[in-house]
């Protein structure tokens, strides 16, 4: 049996060639800014069990057993988001919701692009 993938695909990823990867990284940086004057909507929907402090909103990790408010952060100007406890971290609306969804950044790409629709 042949196998269906090029040298190209195994060089590129599942991206496929260097223009395609542009026109991904594009889209990511597309999607980054267009999250960031929603992105407070968009935490409070994901973690609604935090608060506002300051800039930051603070919840629980849902990916651990954490029971109190403090070491899980996302800063809601920028992005960046940490988790001081495990040391997670990531820099965008994008990571953040790959993170808490246990989903590659494409597929978190796509679901907020959903989640954005008409803002793009």
């Amino acid at each position: 049996m042949r196998s269906t993938m090029s040298a190209r695909s195994l060089r590129y990823g599942p991206w496929g060639t260097v223009r395609s990867r542009e026109r991904m990284a594009s889209t990511f940086l597309e999607l980054q800014r267009a999250s960031l004057p929603d992105l407070k909507r968009l935490v409070v929907a994901w973690l609604p069990n935090g608060r506002l402090e300051g800039n930051e909103w603070v919840a629980v990790n849902p990916r651990r057993t954490d029971r109190s408010l403090g070491s899980f952060k996302i800063n809601l100007r920028t992005g960046q988001w940490s988790d001081f406890a495990t040391g997670d971290r990531g820099g965008d609306a994008i990571s953040l919701l790959a993170y808490l969804r246990g989903l590659s950044q494409v597929e978190a790409a796509s679901l907020l692009a959903r989640e954005l629709r008409g803002r793009l």
